[in-house]
């Protein structure tokens, strides 16, 4: 099967290419693009082409010079208050680069796996189903919603999903996330304040790359959550990384959200139901110290 992946530069894009060149080997040809130069270090074993998804004429010439069986469309602008400041880059990034994409896949026939969000909710009715009733509280959240909105729509054939917070370890990372910046943060030893009020449920990235491949080579129909199984706030969260690398957790103090000042509104409580995704697609995650000793096992290697 012939798959196109958007955003390989990214977290989740590199995770999928990994996963393609090891558990899906004889399963998938892959194309991934991204925009720019490919910043993986492994280059061989699928094809690389620069594709910038906020162009409609790029994204349509790019996907149908390679008529894919499935585009995984695994690119976003996801800086949360980035994307509260700067409307346009959000706006053209995740609600028109999904129209262009939309219409590159009806064009050849390809199926759509589109990645969304748990910030389409206002967490206040969380852990959610996949037939809970978006109502997003910041722009992000709102340009996501719209998004999933124009797949429903627009598209001929596609799968959403959901995930929350995602973490890892990826080739020459340009943006940090909760996992890394807690250990690292943890590690200087300095007093740090965190949130207790925002529950989710923190997806290793390589979990949510196998619920998107398994949505691919599958070509399941319908919404579905993919995220990790274990469900914390974000204070329990930096205290269990504590506990899992031996760190003094005893700098880590309690706050809530009203203190941070931040441009965007995070929801209070997210979380999701994953029966449906494990009863069809047969998704499996990983706990969460389970994640992290594979997250540990990478900066190893990386050191």
């Amino acid at each position: 099967m012939k798959i196109l992946i958007t955003g390989s530069n990214g977290l989740l894009g590199q995770k999928i290419v990994y996963a393609c060149l090891g558990n899906y080997l004889n399963e998938v040809e892959l194309v991934a693009t991204a925009r720019g130069e490919n910043r993986l270090i492994e280059q061989n074993g699928y094809t690389y082409h620069s594709m910038d998804i906020s162009s409609k004429i790029d994204t349509l010439e790019v996907i149908e010079k390679f008529q894919p069986e499935v585009v995984i469309h695994a690119a976003a602008m996801t800086n949360v208050d980035a994307c509260e400041t700067d409307k346009e880059s959000c706006l053209i990034n995740n609600v028109h680069a999904v129209e262009f994409i939309v219409e590159a896949c009806n064009k050849i026939g390809a199926h759509l796996v589109h990645v969304s969000t748990d910030f389409i909710f206002d967490g206040l009715g969380g852990p959610y189903a996949e037939d809970a009733e978006p109502n997003p509280i910041s722009y992000y959240g709102w340009s996501k919603a719209e998004a999933e909105k124009i797949v429903k729509e627009k598209s001929d054939s596609w799968a959403i999903l959901r995930t929350i917070l995602v973490y890892g370890v990826a080739d020459h990372m340009s943006r940090s996330n909760v996992v890394l910046w807690a250990k690292g943060a943890l590690e200087k030893g300095n007093p740090i304040n965190v949130v207790d009020d925002q529950y989710r449920m923190p997806t290793l990235a390589e979990d949510l790359a196998e619920g998107c491949l398994l949505a691919a080579t599958k070509k399941a129909n319908g919404i579905f959550n993919i995220s990790g199984p274990d469900y914390m706030n974000i204070f329990e969260l930096v205290n269990r990384v504590a506990d899992y690398f031996g760190l003094d957790k005893s700098i880590v103090h309690r706050t809530d959200s009203s203190g941070l000042n931040q441009p965007a509104k995070r929801p209070p409580r997210t979380g999701f139901d994953l029966s449906k995704s494990r009863s069809i697609l047969g998704y499996r995650p990983r706990s969460f110290e389970e994640g992290l000793a594979i997250l540990e096992g990478q900066l190893k290697v990386q050191s």
